[in-house]
């Protein structure tokens, strides 16, 4: 635990006075104050969290998670458990969602086996960095040790901080674990104080019968170990997942670092939620880069203070959503860089 507090006490809140700086540039270009709304708004706060009014098009990197589920054997899931190594493979060679979508945005994707029930042996790209071989069924036990928890938080750290060194000034954190809705529904039920049914969803597509189960199936686990939002380490230990730690950890060293984090969906957001709950400035150095049709997250983003950039009734996760999200953001870099001042482009300004 002194790892991750050290992390922590270097987190530190932004400076106002950047974004007033950044403000006043934005009111200087040629069209009228507040006309490119989010936009504008997205260039601020970039700003504002590299604590400089001076901005550049940002190094991206997306760190995709991986990690299995115990509570898959409880049934709360349509795809076997075989399904997550095979996935990683198929990041790997570049044929996932996050890879067409990164290379569009402009954005390198690192993969990362945190905690997958699987042997990959030497496989080229993969950061190997398994802490267990997934999760207990935390519908009977924890779903994690202390240790374990500890563990994999550190190993989103040390990647956030290993891509930090190597120039990355802006990370988005992607997911991979089938099962991974059931835990983050359990998380944001206990760290946003709301009843099970109202923020679990039906992952890659249970029916009604299904997801009643599964909300049966969670609010059973929260009986037995009845985690308390005011303990988000306990509580991830509980019925967290090994994924959704390493997150919390990418988010935590980001922040302690002044780089931006561009969160994906459901399970991303998850990680983000039990950072935030660590460290409460964690919140000033995130953006949301969409809201997903998992019920949950609306819930999530309300509890973080965050508005969603893109809303496109995604629910895939992997960093999708946080990768298209990129683009506006890039968006509204260039209308901070490029666009002229009425002073330089010779245009008058309005007069009151």
């Amino acid at each position: 635990m002194e790892r991750v507090q050290g992390i922590i006490k270097r987190i530190r809140p932004v400076d106002p006075a950047v974004g007033q700086q950044a403000q006043a540039h934005l009111d200087d270009l040629t069209k009228p104050q507040g006309s490119l709304g989010r936009l504008e708004e997205l260039a601020r706060s970039l700003a504002v969290m590299r604590g400089g009014a001076r901005l550049s098009q940002p190094r991206a990197a997306v760190a995709v998670f991986a990690a299995d589920h115990g509570i898959t054997r409880a049934g709360v899931s349509l795809y076997p458990a075989e399904v997550t190594p095979q996935m990683v493979l198929n990041f790997l060679g570049g044929g996932a969602g996050i890879n067409a979508l990164a290379r569009q945005a402009g954005a390198e994707v690192r993969v990362v086996d945190v905690g997958v029930n699987y042997d990959f042996g030497q496989a080229p790209g993969l950061i190997q960095a398994k802490v267990a071989k997934g999760t207990a069924n935390f519908a009977l036990e924890p779903a994690m040790t202390r240790e374990q928890t500890l563990a994999a938080i550190m190993v989103g750290a040390k990647l956030a901080a290993d891509l930090i060194a190597e120039g990355f000034d802006l990370l988005i954190p992607g997911d991979m674990g089938i099962g991974n809705t059931t835990p983050c529904a359990a998380l944001t039920a206990v760290l946003c104080g709301r009843p099970v049914a109202e923020v679990t969803g039906r992952g890659t597509g249970l029916d009604d019968q299904g997801l009643a189960a599964k909300v049966k199936t969670i609010e059973q686990a929260l009986a037995l170990h009845r985690p308390s939002a005011d303990d988000p380490l306990e509580a991830l230990r509980l019925v967290g997942g090994l994924e959704v730690a390493a997150i919390a950890g990418y988010v935590l060293q980001a922040a302690a670092s002044r780089v931006p984090v561009i969160l994906d969906g459901f399970i991303a957001t998850s990680g983000a939620l039990v950072a935030a709950g660590l460290c409460p400035l964690v919140k000033q150095y995130l953006l949301a880069g969409h809201c997903s049709v998992e019920i949950g997250h609306r819930a999530q983003l309300d509890k973080l203070g965050l508005a969603p950039i893109l809303d496109l009734n995604l629910r895939l996760g992997e960093g999708t959503g946080a990768a298209l999200a990129l683009l506006v953001v890039r968006a509204a870099v260039a209308i901070y860089n490029e666009m002229a001042t009425f002073a330089s482009a010779g245009v008058s300004e309005h007069k009151e």
